[in-house]
């Protein structure tokens, strides 16, 4: 078996038993890539089913120059789990990887944007073109919804169910969950929808896609930043923000005010509570108001 071929299994198994979407499948592969490459650079001729820890390990001396601590322990999780598949499905006896341990990295605190600074964004939009109740509906929709930016481009008008209060999500490995809508949201929404959208010339494979371009497709997760990124600048924002800085800022304000951390990990599809538990992040002075409030000796 060559690269190329185990590549290709791989991908299969990622698609067809674990469910991952085109772009984390992607992400896989370019790690993979990124060590067939060093080995064509430096001349290193091994098959994918006798590399051994010692050239892994040259690899990665050679990454850590180029790449962060965070990004060089991205790539040995990626490669690890692409071993350990070859050694599940017995095209290898041993995992080169297992006994290399990733770079120690701080977790990292996803930035987030106050209530006031996602208003003044909102307030920057261009109202009097098309597309400006469009881009209004998305900032909403992201922040309102804590939707991942796949989860958003991927959103059906038969996933709204506005009289329940709900939208259908479908997220992560194509799982499917409810979350909540507010009222604020659902205007923002109808108002695209009847005053902008149904006017539109809809593409026959989109025509039961809510976020439409001005030639009647489904959004890009590219034109989703782009739209971010503008927004922020003209707002004069000067944080490093994306689309998922809303869904971050979503559930740090949930929490902030009270929510439940179980209800959080439902309302972001997390599998795990762990991976909701950093949103725990909550800024001190919200700290010393929850103590003089509840704390019996303040």
């Amino acid at each position: 078996m060559n690269w190329q071929q185990a590549i290709t299994h791989y991908q299969n198994y990622l698609r067809l038993e674990r469910g991952l979407s085109e772009n984390s499948i992607s992400n896989y592969t370019y790690d993979i890539n990124k060590l067939i490459n060093w080995l064509e650079n430096n001349d290193i001729e091994v098959s994918v089913t006798v590399i051994t820890k010692e050239t892994i390990q040259q690899f990665i001396y050679t990454i850590a120059k180029e790449v962060n601590p965070r990004s060089q322990s991205r790539i040995i999780s990626g490669l690890r789990g692409f071993f350990n598949y070859l050694v599940f499905e017995e095209y290898r006896k041993t995992n080169p990887l297992e006994l290399i341990e990733s770079p120690k990295i701080g977790r990292k605190l996803p930035d987030t944007l106050s209530l006031e600074e996602i208003d003044h964004l909102i307030k920057t939009i261009d109202l009097s073109k098309p597309q400006g109740e469009r881009n209004r509906a998305i900032i909403e929709t992201l922040y309102g919804c804590g939707l991942r930016v796949s989860e958003l481009i991927t959103l059906k008008l038969s996933d709204l169910f506005f009289e329940e209060g709900f939208i259908k999500v479908t997220g992560k490995g194509n799982k499917q969950r409810f979350v909540p809508i507010s009222s604020l949201t659902v205007k923002y929404i109808d108002l695209y929808r009847n005053q902008i959208r149904v006017h539109q010339d809809i593409k026959p494979k989109a025509k039961d896609t809510l976020f439409l371009n001005r030639r009647g497709n489904s959004l890009s997760r590219a034109m989703i930043f782009t739209i971010v990124k503008q927004l922020a600048e003209k707002g004069g924002i000067h944080k490093n923000i994306s689309p998922h800085t809303f869904r971050h800022s979503f559930a740090t304000h949930l929490l902030e005010n009270g929510a439940n951390l179980r209800a959080i990990q439902q309302m972001l599809g997390h599998e795990s509570i762990t991976t909701t538990e950093i949103y725990t992040h909550i800024d001190k002075k919200h700290l010393t108001q929850i103590i003089n409030q509840f704390h019996p000796r303040s």
